[in-house]
């Protein structure tokens, strides 16, 4: 994505529950910031503290206005009220007309207004806020089937035993997707799979059915269904459009992407098989708890910050999970990392209640 020179891009702290995720940004002075995470831009105009999540579209309230989403629904909230601007991500082609119909939906526990943009750039839709709640781009219903920029994601499960067969999962996604809900939901959803990196950028066109092809083409590689539909509103679901399921071990399969109308390729990838891995044993989802904090011992002391580590301490003090001398023992380590394994070991070895 382009943006100015001025816009600072940051990395937010990310608290994880079992069916939420929740984003923070503390910001210390005035300026432009983009979330490395989800492409949100916030124009902040002093310092505050904005917390702000994906929460699911109400889709029948949007209907009742003749209104799709085009784009994930974010909570927004900043106490301070030092956010003047906010830009949003979307996926239209200005060039071939897109954007003409987008607008931004507010949402709060009053109902729903449509905010007209401010300005629309060539990946963002910029508007001026004043209040906080919900806040996600919208078209209208009946706008035309442009193009858009959409993203070829791939979830494998590879086999349980060398004779066993493997599934390739195929989804059809609108760029502005947050790619890290996208594997949450998934691994929420299926639990076994894994996500297979390559370039996923390609255009598709809304309504348009797609024709998904190997090659070689084998009795031994089916995909399933022939044609699918590209859906340029999925920002819930992540359910898959193709599955090709592989009879036998195979090191690489060649995928293309291909309008019905007119047979012309519109993404095409050789996709490597070899090394990718079934998670270790059963679905994380299907450990015990205990299991479960050991399984993410490692990311989880490498990956958590500081804040939220303290944030996390407060919480397990006040549920009294951990006792007050364990809380005195970790607010006394200076490190990171030695504080991150003090407090999931303490958790971990108190048993799986």
């Amino acid at each position: 994505m382009l943006f100015k020179p001025s816009c600072e891009e940051f990395t937010p702290d990310i608290t994880v529950d079992e069916n939420d995720e929740t984003y923070r940004f503390q910001c210390s002075c005035p300026g432009l910031y983009q979330c490395s995470v989800t492409g949100l831009l916030f124009h902040m105009e002093g310092e505050g503290d904005v917390v702000y999540r994906i929460v699911p579209w109400n889709r029948r309230l949007l209907a009742r206005h003749h209104k799709q989403p085009a784009g994930p629904l974010f909570d927004i909230k900043c106490l301070q009220q030092s956010v003047c601007r906010l830009h949003l991500p979307h996926c239209e082609i200005r060039s071939t007309g897109g954007g003409e119909f987008l607008s931004v939906a507010h949402v709060n526990d009053e109902g729903i207004e449509f905010i007209g943009p401010q300005k629309i750039t060539e990946t963002h839709v910029v508007i001026n806020i004043t209040g906080f709640s919900g806040f996600g781009n919208v078209k209208d219903e009946d706008s035309p089937a442009d193009p858009v920029r959409a993203l070829v994601l791939l979830f494998y499960r590879p086999p349980a035993d060398p004779d066993a067969e493997s599934l390739l999962n195929v989804l059809l996604l609108p760029r502005n997707v947050v790619l890290r809900d996208v594997l949450r939901t998934r691994k929420k959803l299926v639990g076994d799979e894994s996500y297979i990196e390559t370039s996923p950028h390609c255009k598709l066109q809304p309504k348009q059915e797609y024709t998904l092809s190997t090659c070689p083409a084998e009795d031994s590689v089916l995909v399933q269904p022939t044609e699918a539909e590209f859906d340029c509103d999925n920002y819930d679901n992540y359910f898959p459009s193709f599955q090709v399921i592989l009879e036998t071990m195979r090191k690489h399969v060649k995928l293309f992407l291909r309008d019905t109308n007119s047979s012309h390729s519109v993404w095409e990838r050789r996709v490597c098989l070899t090394g990718v891995k079934r998670s270790c044993g059963p679905s994380a989802l299907n450990l015990s708890s205990d299991k479960r904090l050991l399984d993410i011992r490692s990311s989880f002391i490498e990956g958590i910050s500081g804040p939220v580590l303290t944030s996390l301490l407060d919480k397990l003090f006040e549920k009294t999970v951990i006792a007050e001398a364990e809380r005195e023992s970790a607010d006394e380590m200076q490190n990171r990392r030695d504080k991150a394994r003090f407090v999931i070991d303490s958790v971990r070895k108190k048993g799986e209640a």
